[in-house]
């Protein structure tokens, strides 16, 4: 499997996202159908460009190849000179094909992926300018984002709270989201691992204690997801995903941390999100997509796969259950038989089908590159298996 995926990473994944690069205008495309004809003037997602920078930063850290360091810069600049509100700091949600702002809106979670990005270029390219944006986001959610309870979502231009449209589905409204926290906690933990500020460190103690006292539901065995303002659950949904990647995310910012405490406290939800995922929602090949009142959303999600695979590899390291390894095999073979998009047409290398069904049939109503669909989780789910498989 690892041999596997690093072919699959250096031979299909980097050479599409070089593909996607703008020349001429900067940051890369924000739009590829699945007919694979590319729009040259579709909108760029800042989120987009924040983790294609995140993942090209990453994978020069751990292939050494220069022309990844320079994606990265390129990718980098990007955010600097178009994605940044100079005016009022903080990340715009998009901006147009030029580079000029589109959406305006500063939402939380957009800029903790930014802080991810930047904390990540910092780290392959040393360049100090990168941790200071870093920081600079860092301050501005911490003062700005946040209320004593939990982080807020959603803001204008100039920070005056607004509906959190953009992280709210299933026909609510959340004034606070288990995604945003995840998130946040995920960008804070990448800065603590590259700069070790004890300030990052308190705020992450903070979101752990928020994640087992707030977000995580013990009788149920499950997170919650959408909450009001004082995190009470407005419904009744369980993203199996989410679980996963919580669990394997929670599992990384421990170790990055090194708190035993937090480690007694935080692995056995953990290990309990993870065994419940593997009971509920794993069929033997793939994962389904989430469960909302009962009702189970069957879609086989591109990230939903990627994210499975490191969670199971997380579970079996924690705790020697062979079957997670097994599961984790499977569905790469699911991954490699239904979700990596074989067809001819690609410029260079391949990506991955938005969703399929069970049975593996693609939605083609689905983009290959859109403001969500980006190398995050695939290429992430390379990294960490290249990483953790021992040689």
């Amino acid at each position: 499997m690892k041999s596997e995926i690093k072919q699959h990473l250096t031979q299909d994944i980097i050479p599409f996202w070089k593909s996607m690069r703008d020349n001429e205008h900067g940051g890369y495309y924000g739009w590829l159908g699945y007919d694979l004809k590319l729009d040259k003037q579709a909108v760029k997602g800042c989120i987009l460009n924040s983790r294609i920078t995140w993942f090209f930063a990453n994978a020069y850290t751990l292939l050494k190849d220069e022309s990844l360091l320079e994606e990265a810069k390129h990718g980098f600049e990007f955010l600097k000179n178009a994605c940044w509100d100079k005016e009022n700091g903080g990340v715009f949600w998009s901006v147009k094909y030029d580079g000029t702002p589109e959406e305006t809106l500063k939402h939380t979670y957009n800029q903790a992926f930014s802080i991810y990005a930047l904390s990540s270029y910092f780290e392959a390219s040393k360049d100090k300018e990168a941790l200071d944006m870093a920081y600079c986001l860092y301050d501005m959610i911490e003062g700005k984002m946040r209320d004593e309870l939990g982080y807020k979502e959603a803001f204008d231009k100039a920070f005056h709270e607004i509906d959190n449209e953009k992280l709210s589905e299933n026909g609510v409204m959340a004034d606070k989201t288990m995604n945003t926290l995840l998130h946040v906690f995920e960008a804070y933990t990448e800065l603590y691992r590259v700069d070790h500020n004890e300030k990052v460190a308190e705020k992450i103690k903070w979101m752990l204690d928020l994640i087992a006292e707030k977000v995580y539901n013990p009788k149920l065995h499950r997170q919650e997801v959408f909450f009001d303002k004082e995190w009470n659950p407005i419904i009744d949904l369980h993203s199996y995903g989410h679980d996963i990647e919580t669990a394997w995310l929670v599992d990384r910012g421990v170790d990055v941390l090194g708190d035993e405490v937090y480690r007694q406290k935080m692995t056995p939800i953990t290990m309990d999100l993870t065994n419940q995922i593997y009971k509920v929602a794993f069929n033997g090949n793939s994962l389904a997509n989430e469960c909302e009142k009962g009702v189970v959303d069957a879609w086989r999600i591109w990230w939903v796969q990627a994210e499975t695979i490191v969670g199971f590899l997380n579970g079996y390291e924690k705790s020697g259950r062979k079957e997670y390894l097994e599961a984790a095999q499977n569905i790469w073979a699911f991954i490699k038989k239904h979700l990596i998009d074989m067809r001819d047409g690609y410029v260079q290398g391949r990506e991955w089908y938005w969703r399929v069904q069970a049975d593996g049939t693609p939605d083609s109503a689905k983009p290959i590159l859109e403001p969500w669909k980006c190398p995050y989780h695939n290429g992430r789910m390379c990294f960490e298996v290249i990483k953790r498989i021992g040689e």
